[in-house]
């Protein structure tokens, strides 16, 4: 909801601040003071195209600012979260700012943001109606929308029900359209995963195989050098006048000395533990050196395996191991590859069964909006001959059925609200419409039925009592004033049906002197509504009789209020 708005510079206002409340706005005051040039202000606050044109003779720059109150579940507040931009504040200010040469900035709560994102929230917080640009129901796309939720609730559970069942057929038909898209490169794939099982498998690996040919690849290649090494080790240690020898004679001479000093007992110890492990070393020299051989074939047979392993690791891992584990992965992978038709198969016969559910679902839909859409265009024109337009035609068209027709998240359907202003004229699009008045009532009686779908809460209407009069215009006061009850509502006006109809009143004066022009705005008390009915009643002279007629006027405007 609008709750104020400050304006400085801006075409022929100099300064004006307003606050606003729930109900009933109304603004009126003399063919050029600048009524709607107010609505002007608006519609840049919530995205409209900047001008040069809008900044006031001799100043730097225009600016305008709106202060709007919004609820924790706004469709504002959800968009500005979805853009990234900060919605805890109940307050929403936006300010915009246009410079001479035309070129605007814009803030959301004091944040600098692009004219897209204010464009993206302010289609959520006003709806102007009249020669401007913000009118949701001329919004194709959405048509479909309202139809939906004017149809109620079983219409809008059957669509919950469609589109449960269109996103699993949507999610199995991408699955679908992936392996169709993929198949020669699976083909290609399963190709290569066989040839790289088959190679691994043959190689019938073992861990730790690579390090145990490696030692024993060392052993055959020096097998002479090894050989005559451990040979004149095994002499060193145990031939004549070796080690071995010597450590045997010591021995034998400190058994002679204990027999008399025993003190030498530790030595003896020591040298015997000595004496045993030269003899172990002995021994296994020696069966080492017995046991080495130069056998040609193996050396071969063991760097050919070497081979084999060296050009898997460089293929599939850094050791023995990780070639082993790519075999596995590979295998697994392979395994899918090759059921995937399987898969096909299963994926086809699921994505039928979901299109028919679909389509039943879709035709269901259909007949509810179908409904729904008779109901809609008897309460429409209903509205409009309150309006002062009986004879106009309204219809929700249908886009005719195509022999495969196109499902979406929304269902089968296409619709566009159609109207037909004047009896025998064909039915057009509202985009055509070319009458600002004339658009502005239909408008008027769509937000009446509508006032509770579209979400925005502050509705304005920019003179729609243009060329009427009498009963149209009393009904049309009457409809705002009931409007107002569920929505805030701001219009300009020139009736004074509907300015007595109002709960709040602005009166816009120009004021004019040799130096410039300037638009004041001032909100009425009941005296100053009185005066300002009187005024619209008779002319530019207020009389008794004009001010009695407004007396009565605004009583009898209080008791349709009370009623409504």
């Amino acid at each position: 909801m609008l709750r104020e708005m400050s304006i400085r510079d801006f075409a022929i206002i100099e300064q004006v601040h307003l606050t606003f409340d729930r109900g009933f706005h109304v603004l009126t005051g003399e063919t050029g003071a600048g009524k709607s040039i107010l609505f002007d202000a608006l519609a840049l606050v919530v995205g409209g195209r900047s001008s040069a044109e809008f900044v006031r003779h001799g100043a730097k720059k225009a600016e305008v600012e709106a202060l709007f109150e919004v609820s924790k579940n706004h469709p504002a507040r959800q968009k500005m979260e979805e853009l990234g931009l900060d919605a805890d504040d109940d307050n929403l200010l936006i300010r915009r700012d246009i410079a001479r040469n035309g070129k605007s900035t814009c803030r959301l709560n004091g944040q600098l943001i692009t004219l897209a994102m204010l464009k993206q929230v302010g289609e959520y917080l006003l709806d102007i109606h009249g020669q401007h640009e913000h009118q949701s129901l001329l919004r194709v796309d959405e048509h479909l929308a309202w139809l939906d939720d004017f149809g109620g609730k079983a219409l809008l559970d059957r669509k919950k029900a469609y589109q449960e069942i269109y996103h699993q057929y949507k999610e199995i038909k991408r699955e679908l359209e992936q392996i169709h898209a993929d198949e020669k490169e699976i083909a290609q794939r399963i190709d290569l995963l066989s040839f790289q099982v088959d190679e691994i498998a043959a190689a019938r690996l073992t861990p730790g195989e690579d390090e145990e040919l490696h030692q024993e690849h060392s052993r055959l290649a020096h097998a002479e050098s090894l050989t005559k090494h451990a040979g004149y080790a095994f002499e060193s240690l145990y031939g004549e006048g070796t080690s071995a020898e010597n450590l045997s004679q010591a021995l034998r001479d400190l058994e002679e000395v204990i027999r008399y000093d025993d003190s030498l007992e530790t030595v003896k110890e020591l040298v015997q533990s000595a004496y045993y492990q030269v003899e172990e070393a002995s021994r296994e020299l020696g069966r080492y050196r017995d046991e080495l051989e130069f056998d040609p074939a193996r050396l071969a047979e063991v760097e050919d395996r070497i081979a084999v392993i060296d050009q898997l690791k460089r293929k599939y891992g850094e050791s023995v191991e990780e070639v082993i584990q790519h075999g596995q992965q590979a295998g697994e992978e392979l395994e899918n590859l090759v059921h995937h038709d399987e898969k096909k198969l299963e994926l086809e016969e699921k994505l039928a069964g979901l299109f028919t559910r679909m389509k039943e679902e879709a035709d269901a839909l259909t007949a509810l909006r179908q409904k729904a859409a008779v109901r809609l265009e008897k309460q429409v024109e209903e509205e409009l001959i309150d309006l002062n337009m009986k004879g106009t035609r309204f219809a929700v068209a249908f886009q005719e059925e195509k022999e495969s027709p196109e499902y979406l998240p929304t269902g089968a359907d296409r619709v566009e609200f159609r109207i037909s202003p004047n009896p025998g004229e064909p039915l057009r699009p509202l985009v055509k419409i070319a009458s600002g008045g004339e658009l502005s009532r239909i408008m008027l009686a769509l937000k009446t039925i509508f006032s509770d779908v579209d979400g925005v809460q502050t509705l304005i209407f920019d003179e729609i009592d243009t060329g009427v009069s009498g009963r149209a215009a009393q009904a049309i006061a009457e409809k705002m004033a009931r409007l107002a009850r569920s929505s805030q509502v701001l219009c300009v006006t020139h009736l004074p049906q509907v300015a007595c109809m109002a709960d709040i009143h602005f009166n816009i004066l120009k004021e004019s002197d040799d130096q410039k022009t300037r638009t004041r705005v001032k909100h009425l008390t009941d005296q100053g509504r009185t005066l300002e009915l009187a005024r619209m009643l008779g002319g530019v002279e207020v009389t008794e009789t004009t001010r009695t007629h407004a007396l009565e006027m605004l009583r009898m405007a209080e008791q349709t209020k009370k009623a409504i």
